[in-house]
């Protein structure tokens, strides 16, 4: 008996562990800029992450020490937030799917349309209550002054690989035809019409290109981009859960079942 008690603690000893990269996940969001700016998804997978973990702890405690009201709830907890888990992970994958950065010719760089991503995705950023509160996040940042620490001349800037948000709002579309001076001003445009966003560019270092659609655009890849590593990460612990959940569910019904067949051996003794 003591030795399926160990087995069954053991087996939630893992599901303990599986709950460190689901909130290490959500850490590893906070810490990136443009998503402590959007705040949408890591708080929660931080939350179903501490869940998991407290509910794992129930059932390691619970198996360890054959309390078995803690360990039905740990089953019932953790059934539920598996399922979170899983609708977690399906979503940000549907979200995520679409979306790609265009080349330009003459350019190392890619840039962003916004009409290319999900339509989930373009309304986190698109309303102008939530941009304006991002907008502001964002230029607080030192992306764009960085460009001008790193690049002197247009054909190092032109071949740099710089990061979608860098691409979208430090500076304006190729199409526009601005003529570089650095990498966050720009003069003498040949055609202002090409894109709407070639009249919301600004020299103005607070302004540049962050009221664009292309930095808006450049958010939501960025997103997308760092949101499919989280997935993994979360799919992958998922499925951890779940093989550690059953095999946890099949033990507890066994020694449950070992439980009854003692006491009704015990009946005719």
């Amino acid at each position: 008996m003591a030795q399926r008690n160990n087995v069954i603690g053991a087996i939630n000893l893992i599901a303990f562990l599986l709950s460190v990269p689901i909130i290490g996940a959500g850490v590893w969001l906070v810490t990136q800029s443009d998503n402590s700016c959007v705040n949408i998804l890591h708080w929660p997978v931080i939350i179903l992450g501490t869940l998991s973990l407290l509910a794992a702890l129930a059932g390691l405690v619970g198996g360890f020490f054959r309390i078995r009201w803690l360990y039905v709830i740990y089953l019932v907890a953790m059934f539920v937030l598996i399922v979170l888990l899983a609708c977690v992970v399906v979503l940000v994958y549907i979200v995520t799917v679409r979306g790609h950065g265009h080349p330009v010719p003459g350019r190392a760089y890619l840039e962003y349309d916004l009409d290319d991503f999900s339509w989930w995705m373009k309304r986190r950023v698109n309303s102008s209550d939530k941009w304006d509160s991002i907008r502001t996040c964002l230029s607080s940042t030192s992306m764009c002054s960085d460009l001008n620490q790193s690049y002197r001349t247009a054909q190092d800037f032109f071949n740099a690989g710089i990061s979608p948000l860098q691409s979208g709002c430090c500076k304006p579309p190729t199409e526009c035809g601005y003529t570089f001076v650095n990498p966050t001003y720009w003069i003498s445009p040949t055609d202002t019409t090409a894109d709407k966003d070639c009249l919301k560019w600004s020299n103005n270092q607070t302004q540049l290109c962050y009221n664009c659609d292309s930095c808006k655009a450049s958010l939501v890849a960025n997103l997308n981009k760092e949101w499919r590593r989280a997935d993994i990460v979360l799919m992958i612990a998922g499925i951890g859960l779940v093989w550690v959940y059953l095999v946890g569910l099949c033990a507890f019904r066994k020694a449950k079942t070992v439980d009854h067949f003692q006491r009704y051996e015990q009946g005719f003794t």
